[in-house]
């Protein structure tokens, strides 16, 4: 483990299914990128909130309707709780920090460090205690005060960890913007922190992008600092905007995908902002069967995974074998969960992601009887669907009990499951799973999208909606299957396009030429699987916005990027 010198510093971040210290895929996204730096043995340590409580675990009723209750779960099973302590104020009190380690081992041996920090101490009164009780719970104010943990907090326990050397302090999302307030404080000049801060949106929706009020900021940060912000023009039309404080206080800024990023300099014209697309952990992603089939066919695959490239070259009846592998293990696990026993030659969609109205996870059963009429003519089609609404999120709610009002009804021609309790395990079983990934938000909505990248590791096509990555993944009949990009805001268009694709190609191809479905698969891993990956992403990084990372760690990153 060498001394870090970029802090990766995030809300979330997944390093682990059973650590519940992440909701989706803004932490997924940033365990992957903490698992490609430890596989690079590249100087980095990741920084984030420890929450005693999880997000929540997830219980619909029998009428669909989603109940939520804490995630209980214990730190000291799985990471290293530190002696190391730290002070930082907020809302006039003076609030102990600590920290847990937990170490990412890379496929190597190198091991990245995360530092989890918490406030559930002696020490601190139960205000305080609770600011690493729960993920993305509460009012304004505690979610302004989480952010000023995560951003204060980390410089000041990184100070004493003796984590010294770090150059540059990765914010990951707006919520760890306040870091720029803590290095402010220390350095008094504002073009010094802007040397040593970058920083990565996510959100392409202005209302996601959290504000809060001077009144309010005020009150959590204290006046002085308020002072000190608006003083380095780091207030914006009189509010604390994160995402605003965060691009003025960067060096460098990204969006996570190319048409995010011009959706991105559209909503913040006044800065430069580049695009480095997402990728996922390959190692983390892949199932055993198609693990086993690349050992033997790529061994370099797991330190370069721009060998995946060479899975053009599988013979097609490894990769069928391998998916059917992957398929039994799946309908398995739904079973033994309480679910449908599912058949493992009917054609299966997947559809998991977080359930929101953008999202529209429940886009496909917008037309029940063309879905019923489709599963008679080939002789079956099942759906499988996952993810958890927001528990104040009454339209993500609604949407889950569609799907489970839908399964009822069409119970005997299209079989339906819904997952509950959607995490790490059970994203990896789902995303390797199913025949096809479906994908269908309303566009520009869509940031980035990783799912379906972790389908192409296993060689699952992509039926997916033109935004985000598939801008950029698509390639028709090769990669997967695109629904037109100008069902912005049209449901009823967008449904007829999913409609028109699987009826008219794609549940053909499976039933009727199965290998020709295969060589879709095959290119899935060989286009998208070789690209789509953490291992390129950090690489971009490594080149374009850790100009302060050691020149070593640089060019063989660099070196690993260019294949």
């Amino acid at each position: 483990m060498t001394e870090a010198r970029v802090a990766y510093v995030s809300m979330e971040i997944a390093v682990a299914s059973d650590v519940a210290t992440y909701s989706g895929g803004l932490g997924v996204l940033a365990g992957d990128v903490i698992r490609a730096a430890a596989d690079a043995g590249f100087p980095m340590a990741g920084v984030t909130l420890l929450y005693h409580e999880g997000y929540f675990r997830q219980h619909l009723d029998a009428t669909g309707h989603q109940h939520e209750e804490p995630q209980s779960w214990r730190p000291e099973d799985t990471m290293e709780r530190l002696a190391a302590t730290a002070t930082v104020t907020i809302s006039g009190r003076a609030v102990t920090v600590g920290a847990w380690r937990y170490l990412v081992q890379g496929v190597d041996g190198h091991r990245v460090p995360v530092y989890f920090l918490d406030t559930d101490r002696d020490e601190n009164d139960d205000a305080s205690r609770a600011l690493t009780r729960r993920l993305y719970g509460g009012d304004a104010r505690y979610r302004l005060e989480q952010e000023a943990l995560l951003g204060l907090g980390t410089v000041a326990i990184l100070a004493a960890l003796g984590e010294h050397r770090i150059e540059t302090y990765h914010l990951n999302e707006g919520h760890a913007a306040l870091l720029a307030l803590g290095l402010l404080e220390r350095t008094r000049d504002l073009e010094r922190v802007r040397q040593h801060c970058v920083f990565t949106t996510h959100t392409p929706v202005a209302a996601g992008h959290d504000r809060f009020g001077t009144d309010l900021a005020g009150d959590v940060l204290g006046h002085d600092r308020m002072n000190a912000l608006r003083a380095a023009g780091l207030l914006y039309d009189e509010q604390l905007h994160m995402t605003h404080l965060a691009l003025r206080a960067s060096r460098y800024a990204n969006a996570v995908a190319m048409r995010h990023g011009e959706v991105a300099r559209t909503m913040f014209p006044e800065y430069r902002i580049d695009a480095i697309t997402n990728g996922v952990h390959a190692g983390q992603w892949t199932s055993a069967a198609f693990r086993d089939l690349f050992d033997r066919h790529l061994p370099a695959w797991r330190r370069n995974n721009f060998a995946l490239r060479q899975a053009i070259g599988i013979p097609l009846r490894e990769i069928a074998s391998a998916h059917e592998a992957a398929k039994r293990e799946l309908f398995a696990r739904i079973e033994q969960a309480g679910g449908p026993r599912l058949d493992p030659a009917v054609f299966t969609i997947g559809c998991a992601r977080r359930s929101t109205a953008y999202k529209r996870n429940d886009l496909i059963l917008r037309d029940r009887a063309r879905l019923t009429a489709l599963a008679e003519r080939y002789g079956g089609l099942q759906l499988v669907f996952a993810g958890k609404a927001h528990p104040h999120d009454h339209d993500g709610k609604a949407q889950i009990a569609r799907i489970v009002d839908a399964s009822r009804e069409l119970y005997g021609t299209v079989e339906i499951a819904f997952v509950e309790g959607y995490d790490m395990n059970w994203g990896g079983a789902l995303t390797s799973g199913v025949d096809l990934w479906l994908n269908t938000p309303r566009p520009p909505l869509e940031a980035s999208g990783t799912s379906g990248m972790k389908a192409a590791l296993n060689g699952v096509p992509s039926l997916s909606v033109v935004d985000g990555w598939w801008v950029e993944g698509a390639i028709e009949g090769v990669t997967g299957w695109s629904i037109d990009a100008r069902t912005d805001g049209d449901d009823a268009w967008a449904a007829f396009e999913l409609y028109h694709q699987l009826e008219n190609t794609i549940v053909p191809l499976y039933y009727e030429r199965p290998d020709a479905y295969t060589d879709v698969m095959r290119g899935a891993i060989a286009y998208n699987g070789a690209h789509f990956n953490a291992q390129r992403m950090l690489a971009e990084y490594a080149i374009d916005a850790y100009t302060g990372a050691p020149p070593a760690a640089v060019t063989e990153i660099a070196t690993l990027k260019a294949g």
